[in-house]
């Protein structure tokens, strides 16, 4: 064991602290499933935004980046840099559509915008489909990080670390319910982000770096410093830059960046007190998710070229690590030479990192099995009091699951890429969906059957059929291309929504656009007086701050590196862009969350 005293007590501070904020709010928790999932549908900006960092910054998120950095240098990054695009797109366009819409979950969304028995299908499907798959697969994928740290860091066996690390877990997560995992996310978040830090600042000061200049200076480092892709790579420049910026940010689904937001995005949303309390949530999730955090942990994935220039040099000094050795153990490898005390405080913050991710996951995936198919399909007529107790027991068997699927995965970078394949070309249709009317149910349903087969066969039977293999961007595209297509083709093939429930659902969510204009006119025809309810300016200036957000956060993010690599003109010229995008987007932000509203009136055949 590498940890001494003093390490385990400030872990056990740290797990004792979560279990106490998990039984504080469990009272309040208990009073309905509205509180337990979505914390009473009050909670302000700061909270979620921060509680939405914390659950991104989960322990193969270090892992995942020094695997990028080891790989493609820093600029290997933009495969998920790229994604910061559809942050902005949900905080701009999307955030006070979902406040709107009123519902407890966004599978719930399925029958307020679709009609029918294939509404009811998808949301009983994706219920159990991202509750269970979809989520199982995530957590796993974090679990297995937080078994390479412990194998590293504490010699535990998988078995020793996923018992340890999921149990404090699931406790306080089925106990506090969502507004729990809020506030421990508030406090894990701080704590880890004082982790990676004093992990950067250590690393820089060990004798085979020679601190931030040593590390510059060094060969195996010069040519990985680079924040963009080399141009005469083609195929490095198209799979990690130009693809990942051109089409992976709207056509893949991926947690906590989903096209037109999504899974935990959607339920801090839902869970905000108004719509500038949703928007001001994910804004600020994006800003510290790609300006903040990033640099702490390439600094550590540059160092570890210096003193693991290779998997040898890495199995020389952990024989007994087994299968888990690869780029992405880069990390916790880096950790092992830190001093008593700092030692322990970075071990609790890795720690955090995983709590805050996976009690996350197992309340957002509870929600879907309670909210959309056990009170959906089951028991509709169950007590609130019921339906957290049903709660309860989904988190603690997700979390079952969980533990046992990540002692069969072997890295953080493939989990990644298959989620990314799974979810290729459904995008474009969550981002279409609020504002063409046309979409339907069979929509849905057709695209999320074609990319889940079209990624298994990639995935798992391209390779035995003799032809070409193929890179991870070509296969990107072609998922995208097919299902693209095929939910097109189901679309028009298919009867459009029913007109009473696309009325309610325009009435509710206020979308507006250019999308809903035949949708009105065929209304109209039938008998609805309706008035366009699309406030001034809203979808353009939405589309506008969304660009402004990018801009004033690229510039951030590459301002930093700059000023790191001592690069002081460019750095200034960024960080002075920075503060002028970001005037204006102020000034822009308060016209968006209290423009001028024209009523909407629908009469039907003459009743109002």
């Amino acid at each position: 064991m590498l940890l001494h005293p003093i390490d385990w007590a400030i872990v056990a501070v740290y797990f004792l602290a979560s279990l106490i904020v998990g039984v504080a709010v469990t009272r309040r928790a208990s009073r309905s499933a509205a509180d337990f999932f979505a914390g009473g549908r009050a909670m302000p900006w700061w909270l979620l935004g921060v509680s939405l960092v914390a659950t991104t910054f989960s322990t193969d998120t270090p892992n995942l980046v020094t695997n990028m950095v080891r790989k493609n240098g820093v600029a290997g990054n933009w495969e998920w840099w790229a994604f910061l695009l559809t942050g902005m797109l949900t905080a701009f366009l999307y955030a006070r559509l979902w406040k709107r819409s009123g519902v407890l979950t966004d599978v719930e969304f399925y029958e307020l915008r679709y009609s029918g028995k294939p509404a009811a299908f998808l949301r009983g499907f994706r219920a159990l489909y991202l509750g269970i798959m979809f989520n199982i697969v995530i957590m796993a994928s974090v679990s297995l990080a937080a078994i390479k740290i412990g194998r590293v860091l504490l010699d535990l066996s998988p078995m020793q670390t996923i018992l340890i690390a999921s149990v404090v877990t699931a406790i306080y997560s089925a106990l506090g319910g969502l507004l729990g995992v809020l506030w421990t996310d508030f406090f894990q978040f701080i704590l880890a982000m004082i982790g990676s830090i004093a992990a950067a600042y250590y690393a820089l000061s060990l004798p085979e770096i020679g601190g931030l200049a040593g590390l510059l200076a060094h060969e195996n480092v010069q040519t990985r410093l680079s924040l963009l892709p080399n141009f005469n790579d083609p195929s490095l420049l198209l799979g990690v830059f130009l693809i990942p910026l051109c089409v992976q940010w709207w056509a893949a689904y991926y947690p906590g960046a989903e096209p037109g937001g999504g899974g935990y995005v959607a339920q801090r949303m839902l869970a905000a007190k108004n719509e500038k309390h949703a928007l001001g949530a994910v804004f600020l999730f994006n800003a510290a998710h790609y300006a903040l955090r990033p640099w702490p942990w390439i600094i550590v994935a540059l160092c570890s070229l210096v003193v693991f220039p290779d998997l040898d040099a890495m199995r020389a000094r952990f024989p007994n690590a087994g299968d888990v050795i690869n780029h992405d153990m880069g990390y916790p490898a880096m950790l092992t030479f830190l001093p008593v005390g700092l030692l322990g405080m970075v071990v609790a913050s890795l720690i955090a990192a995983y709590m805050s991710t996976i009690a996350t996951h197992l309340n957002w995936g509870a929600s879907y099995l309670v909210n959309d198919f056990y009170k959906r399909f089951i028991r509709p007529k169950s007590s609130e009091k019921h339906l957290v107790l049903v709660g309860r027991i989904c988190t603690l068997l997700l979390m079952v699951g969980a533990g046992y699927l990540a002692l069969q995965m072997e890295s953080a970078l493939d989990n990644f890429k298959i989620i990314l394949n799974i979810g290729a070309g459904t995008g474009l249709l969550f981002i279409l969906r609020w504002f063409w009317w046309r979409i339907n149910a069979v929509s849905e349903i057709t695209a999320l059957i074609v990319s889940f087969a079209v990624a298994l066969y990639f995935q798992f039977l391209h390779a035995k059929t003799g032809l070409p293999l193929l890179d991870d961007w070509m296969r990107l595209c072609i998922i995208v291309a097919i299902t693209t297509a095929c939910w097109l083709l189901a679309t028009f093939a298919t009867p459009a929504t029913r007109l009473d429930t696309l009325v309610k659902f325009y009435r509710t969510t206020q979308p507006g656009g250019p999308g809903w204009r035949r949708f009105i006119e065929r209304a109209e025809a039938e008998g609805h007086s309706m008035r366009d309810v699309d406030r001034i300016g809203q979808l353009p200036l939405g589309i506008l701050c969304m660009v402004l957000g990018c801009m004033a956060i690229y510039a951030a993010l590459f301002a930093t590196g700059y000023w790191i690599y001592g690069q002081y003109t460019l750095a200034a010229t960024l960080t002075g862009l920075f503060a002028v995008v970001t005037a204006v987007l102020v000034r822009l932000w308060t016209r968006l969350v209290h423009p001028l509203r024209i009523r909407m009136t629908i009469h039907v055949k003459g009743r109002d």
